[in-house]
């Protein structure tokens, strides 16, 4: 039998009718460009420091984040890709898009709330096994003790090949209510033990 290589591409539904216009803003073919070009970008731009990944990712979807932010896409929620896209855009594109500031943390509550919702509606079994860690990385990042034992559920059931990593996570919450390594873009003091921990490596998360 022969084996595709190739993801698939998430198409968004056809109403019946041509679109000419594939991006419409507000339709399910714009929260289509937001999962394709996160998949195609692949995991060694997904987790890497790249200034070039973020200034693409930045010039391409700014206005969709802030519209996002702004609660503009609200109708998404049905739909299991364009949902992920909710996400993304909220979790994931300002750490790339505004990485080494506050802002980076801005959006976190509302992509939890959107992350919440997706595992509710069941969407993550709709989804490819690949995307289906970042309707979970909303709970990864929160700083929340209960959304971070939530996450380290949801990992072993969903995605247990990544259940290291929000074990880790959920370790640094445990120990520090906080993870120290956002204290500077936030303007918080760090602690001495914090310190030490950043000193000798601590995880970044």
């Amino acid at each position: 039998m022969t084996q595709h290589t190739q993801p698939l591409r998430w198409v968004a539904p056809s109403s019946g009718a041509v679109d000419t216009d594939v991006a419409k803003p507000g339709s399910l073919s714009e929260a289509r460009t937001v999962v394709n070009f996160w998949r195609d970008a692949g995991p060694k731009a997904w987790f890497a420091k790249n200034a070039s990944f973020d200034a693409a990712f930045r010039a391409e979807f700014s206005d969709l984040h802030f519209a996002a932010a702004r609660r503009e896409r609200d109708h998404w929620l049905s739909d299991p890709y364009a949902c992920l896209s909710l996400i993304l855009l909220l979790d994931q594109f300002p750490r790339n898009a505004f990485r080494g500031t506050s802002h980076m943390y801005a959006t976190d509550s509302l992509a939890r709330c959107y992350a919440r919702a997706a595992v509710n509606f069941k969407h993550v079994k709709h989804l490819e096994e690949v995307l289906r860690p970042f309707v979970f990385l909303p709970f990864m990042h929160s700083e929340d003790l209960t959304d971070q034992r939530y996450c380290v559920d949801l990992y072993r059931s969903y995605a247990p090949a990544n259940l290291e990593y929000a074990m880790q996570h959920c370790k640094i919450i445990e120990r520090f209510g906080r993870f120290p390594h956002r204290n500077a873009e936030l303007g918080r003091a760090t602690t001495p033990d914090e310190q030490q921990y950043l000193d000798g490596g601590g995880f970044s998360g």
